[in-house]
């Protein structure tokens, strides 16, 4: 029996047409058919979004909702065929059933999960998660950054400048060393077994990553394998900073 994680809905094989105005996809599917889906990310999807891929698509039963479908995975072939997950509402729940079942022993035996406590010093952000109850008296700040960029094997975060990324390093930064703060980066493919910033997207990012790492900022590169059946995880990747 297959050790997923998490299990996909049923999906509609297509061929993406073009991605636009960032939420929108046309993809073709293997009747003909062309339909407009929902496109969950509102990154540039870098390397994952050329016209032709191979895709999967969900469909929502909800009829209150304008588009039917979301896009979920695309094929890349930069290694070898491997799908990408693109939608950026699911690694939250898949590191949260990942917590609930202990997959992350480096986070050690907490007892609390909590999701979206107010932190920063404007108190205008939230963390992804928040972890209690270990033997260390210091809480866990965890926050979870979606990772699909990739240079062969070597996944990369981010893939386009994020303003918003370097004010979530700076505030995990300023909570150090009272607590712990963890930065996860869900590699959404399973063709990459090294993470490192972008650096060429965001040397910036990369900037303050390093110097959050030199201050006690742990980081966890965690693989996941992605197939239209579900996600499993598969480890750690092998920082390279």
């Amino acid at each position: 029996m297959t050790d997923w994680l998490y299990r996909y809905p049923p999906m509609y094989s297509g061929i993406l047409l073009k991605r636009y105005k960032r939420f929108f996809a046309d993809i073709q599917l293997v009747s003909g058919e062309v339909v407009t889906a929902h496109c969950p990310n509102t990154g540039p999807m870098t390397g994952v979004s050329t016209p032709g891929s191979a895709v999967q698509i969900s469909q929502s039963d909800n009829p209150n909702r304008k588009l039917a479908y979301t896009l979920e995975l695309i094929e890349v072939h930069d290694n070898q065929p491997t799908w990408v997950g693109v939608n950026t509402a699911l690694p939250n729940r898949v590191v949260k059933l990942a917590l609930e079942k202990h997959l992350f022993p480096e986070l050690g035996n907490y007892s609390y999960i909590k999701g979206e406590v107010v932190y920063g010093q404007d108190k205008k952000s939230r963390v992804d998660f928040y972890l209690t109850g270990s033997d260390d008296d210091r809480p866990i700040y965890l926050e979870v950054k979606n990772t699909t960029l990739s240079q062969g094997t070597l996944a990369l975060f981010p893939d386009t400048e994020t303003t918003r990324g370097q004010k979530h390093l700076r505030e995990l930064t300023a909570l150090l060393p009272q607590t712990r703060a963890v930065m996860l980066y869900f590699i959404n493919r399973h063709d990459c077994t090294e993470f490192a910033p972008g650096d060429m997207t965001d040397p910036l990012y990369g900037k303050l990553l390093r110097n959050a790492i030199a201050l006690g900022l742990e980081v966890l590169p965690c693989r996941f394998d992605i197939s239209p059946e579900g996600i499993r995880y598969l480890g750690l990747a092998k920082l390279k900073i």
